[in-house]
């Protein structure tokens, strides 16, 4: 094939001799040849494996419609027949004998808009934060229908992480899709992968509270999310990302925040024809509004709501809404706050590690009675004033107040 490609573009004969090291005796004969269209006395020769033609037939016939494993066969023929032919005498064997298998078409489809949204991480080795060469991971959350994406980095990728990625990416999209479709991560599939996988007990509990569907993908099949992994790959191009010195990893959330919003002004959406912030903007109605987002804890303990409308955690005593009083509920205790849950969701949270030790929350004691609790009664006279006297500050507390306060005392 070197010397007839070498020969139809005009190559002299002694140059191609002296290329491929041979005589132009040589390649005049081969030329010869050609023009006379011989062909090679090897391809008639008979096939090694043809002679186990009948073996290779049942083999084949009893493993079904999938593919085929071709070092399994061979492997079958030497042990069951004393085959001594090589692994490349039966593949050429059973590619001359044997039609293609058939391709499996794909469908494309468009998801309708609040539908899904594709997840997945991206590594990058090499970053300065600081002054210093980190390794970091970006993660990248896209909607499906607008293609508007979520970054958010993180110098880790464990399973508080896994959830604090989240957290970010659904509150810079402004809304939750129905589904979230992840790869087949640790942190999101805890055992085995796709639809019959095992997901995370951590994570499903996360998809609960937060009220999206997870979906994950089969495994090796990265076009099933192609969205986000296209995504993944034009991230590649930001140069600045590895050869800038950031100073911090805020700075560099910023920055990418700042670029994502750019990037989904010029890009066009496929979908509608719009840019993909118009897109989005018309996507957002259909997603479900940003709850009060479960955050990453390290303390978690099921507490009985006190008649005094509280709970303890770490020597402090926290308020709950009254129309829990008497039922157990779960408190987390996160980096910068208490959340407590009920029924699934985050009832309320409170800041954590504050200097009071018995936190107040005038609204837990509001609303309409339930079934079996009602609510406290109202403040009175002497507890409103008390009210207004501590609502403002002691230099502009005027002395009418604390007269009026003695009157109601009497």
């Amino acid at each position: 094939m070197t010397l007839k490609h070498l020969a139809a573009i005009g190559q002299p004969q002694r140059e191609i001799a002296r290329i491929l090291g041979v005589t132009e005796g040589a390649i005049r004969y081969h030329l010869r040849r050609q023009a006379a269209g011989a062909q090679d006395g090897r391809a008639r020769q008979p096939f090694r494996a043809a002679d186990l033609a009948d073996a290779i037939s049942s083999y084949l016939a009893s493993g079904g419609d999938g593919p085929v494993n071709l070092a399994a066969m061979h492997d079958w023929l030497v042990c069951e027949f004393g085959y001594q032919g090589s692994l490349r005498s039966v593949q050429r064997y059973y590619r001359a004998h044997f039609p293609k298998p058939q391709v499996r078409a794909r469908r494309r489809v468009e998801t309708p808009p609040g539908a899904q949204a594709q997840a997945d991480w991206s590594e990058w080795p090499r970053l300065w934060i600081a002054s210093r060469a980190v390794y970091g991971y970006l993660f990248h959350m896209r909607l499906s229908y607008s293609r508007f994406p979520a970054r958010v980095w993180s110098p880790r990728k464990d399973q508080l992480a896994w959830h604090h990625v989240h957290n970010e990416a659904f509150r810079r999209l402004d809304g939750v899709p129905a589904t979230v479709r992840v790869d087949n991560e640790r942190t999101a599939v805890g055992r085995g992968a796709g639809s019959w996988g095992d997901l995370n007990a951590a994570y499903r509990r996360y998809s609960h509270m937060v009220r999206f569907h997870i979906d994950a993908c089969q495994p090796r099949q990265p076009q099933a999310k192609g969205k986000v992994e296209r995504g993944n790959r034009d991230d590649r191009t930001w140069r600045e990302i590895t050869t800038r010195q950031w100073a911090s990893w805020d700075e560099l959330q910023a920055w990418t925040d700042e670029r994502t919003l750019r990037e989904s002004a010029r890009r066009i959406c496929p979908a509608t024809g719009t840019s993909v912030g118009e897109a989005w903007a018309e996507e957002k109605p259909r997603l479900q509004p940003v709850p009060l987002l479960p955050e990453p804890f390290d303390v978690v303990a099921t507490r009985t709501v006190a008649l005094d409308c509280t709970v303890a955690l770490e020597g402090r005593r926290y308020p709950v809404p009254f129309a829990l009083v008497g039922r157990q509920v779960e408190i987390r205790g996160c980096a910068r706050v208490v959340q407590i849950c009920a029924d699934g969701q985050i009832v309320i949270q409170h800041p954590r590690h504050g200097r009071e030790r018995i936190v107040i929350d005038p609204r837990c004691y509001e609303g309409p009675p339930t079934d079996t609790v009602l609510p406290p009664p109202p403040l009175g006279r002497m507890g409103r004033k008390l009210q207004e006297i501590y609502a403002m500050a002691p230099q502009q507390r005027p002395l009418d107040l604390y007269a009026a306060l003695a009157e109601v005392s009497r």
